[in-house]
């Protein structure tokens, strides 16, 4: 297995694979939307991504979006999405995914790398505390659906 920078030529499988992550969040299906909405990310380049690739087949990602820490006065990274097709979890490749998530951070001097997810999804919790990451108890966040 290698983690890889995405680029153009992913976006098939790739698409493929963000159609099947938004499922997961109980998103129809929308393949056509996926693919447009990941040239747009690749044409734009407002965001990074990484693909997990194994036997030639793309078999997870995550993509992160740049965001500015005023405190901090440095860039920042917010992980927005990780996902491993089912049938090749617990092979080390959402780790992977997170370790080249946090040298894209080391890379770019960047103060923090950031993600969320479900608080009862306490498996990928106990994954992302055991990659260093720590639960924010000091700050509430609110959202402002537009």
């Amino acid at each position: 297995m290698q983690i890889i920078k995405a680029d153009i030529s992913h976006l098939g499988p790739l698409a493929a694979l963000f159609d099947a992550y938004r499922g997961h969040y109980e998103q129809a299906p929308d393949l056509q939307g996926a693919k447009a909405y990941l040239a747009d990310r690749f044409s734009n380049k407002d965001s990074e991504i990484y693909v997990a690739e194994d036997g030639g087949a793309l078999i997870g990602f995550t993509q992160l979006y740049p965001v500015f820490s005023s405190i901090g006065m440095k860039k920042a990274w917010i992980l927005n999405d990780l996902f491993v097709d089912p049938a090749h979890r617990r092979k080390g490749a959402a780790r992977g995914l997170i370790a080249a998530s946090r040298k894209l951070g080391e890379a770019t001097a960047a103060r923090y790398v950031m993600l969320q997810t479900h608080i009862t999804n306490t498996s990928a919790q106990a994954l992302y505390e055991s990659e260093g990451f720590k639960r924010d108890d000091e700050f509430y966040y609110y959202y402002l659906s537009i």
